[in-house]
């Protein structure tokens, strides 16, 4: 009886000594009953913090506003020969002319990509509404076009016919993609900003389109009026570069506060 005494408060006290962790260790390589391994010890001291990212600087309210004007003779047109591809010349009851030189009919200068070059400060995210290049009659439009890094750029075919869009970025992966039928749509982004950027099709040699990619959203492209408009910039000193893609780029420095809109004038001269 006394015996039987003594055993059970032994018996009790090596139950809880395993209980607690009185037991031979587990080696680290022992698993769970379902044969995964056991989850690792929780960590008590608190791991460092991330480095923060660069804040996205946000829009402003001043703008830019401006023309480009041409001054010189105006080259002659070349004209487009489309009758190697039927699909390509029947759609068209006029005649189509290269646009590497456009001079509108008030003196401007179009297709003249007017950008921030210099002066911003923090991060502008991509917007997620893309930029649409359109393969239409055999012809790229637009012909010269402006994007943000990160930016979606939807290619769609509207012809009856093939195309292939050849693109040969060097900050960003080049790309060759066929679109064998109307209603064909891809999607490519431009991983870093550059200029001039050209586009071919390989099927249609006339075919050529150029594109300009920044990192910020702050551009525009003359239009028939030779008119820009640059928008929701933050108050700031600012370089702005105007870019042709034959007559080259040059630039000149603004300052605008909040909610001002300064006006500007680029003038390309002809050879």
């Amino acid at each position: 009886m006394t015996h039987a005494r003594w055993m059970a408060p032994l018996a009790v006290a090596v139950l809880v000594a395993i209980g607690c962790g009185g037991g031979r260790p587990q080696d680290a390589s022992a698993t769970t009953d379902h044969g995964t391994p056991p989850e690792a010890p929780m960590q008590l001291a608190e791991a460092p913090a991330a480095s923060a990212p660069a804040p996205a600087a946000s829009a402003g309210s001043a703008s830019v506003i401006g023309s480009v004007r041409f001054e010189g003779a105006t080259p002659a047109p070349e004209k487009v020969k489309m009758a190697a591809d039927p699909v390509c010349a029947q759609q068209h009851t006029e005649a189509v002319y290269t646009e590497d030189v456009v001079v509108n009919s008030n003196g401007t200068l179009k297709n003249v990509v007017v950008f921030v070059k210099e002066g911003l400060s923090g991060s502008f995210p991509a917007p997620s509404t893309p930029v649409v290049l359109d393969q239409k009659g055999c012809w790229y439009i637009p012909h010269i076009l402006a994007i943000q890094a990160g930016q979606p750029l939807e290619i769609v075919n509207s012809d009856a016919t093939l195309h292939n869009v050849n693109a040969k970025p060097t900050a960003s992966p080049p790309f060759n993609l066929a679109q064998p039928m109307a209603g064909s749509k891809s999607t490519k982004r431009f991983a870093k900003a550059e200029i001039g950027v050209p586009f071919k099709c390989n099927v249609h040699p006339w075919m050529h389109a150029v594109a300009v990619v920044t990192d910020h959203p702050f551009f525009s492209v003359s239009g028939a009026d030779g008119s820009f408009s640059i928008k929701a910039l933050p108050a700031g000193t600012y370089v702005l570069e105007a870019w042709h893609e034959k007559y080259g780029a040059q630039t000149q420095t603004v300052t605008v506060a909040d909610g001002e809109s300064k006006s500007v004038e680029f003038v390309f001269k002809g050879q």
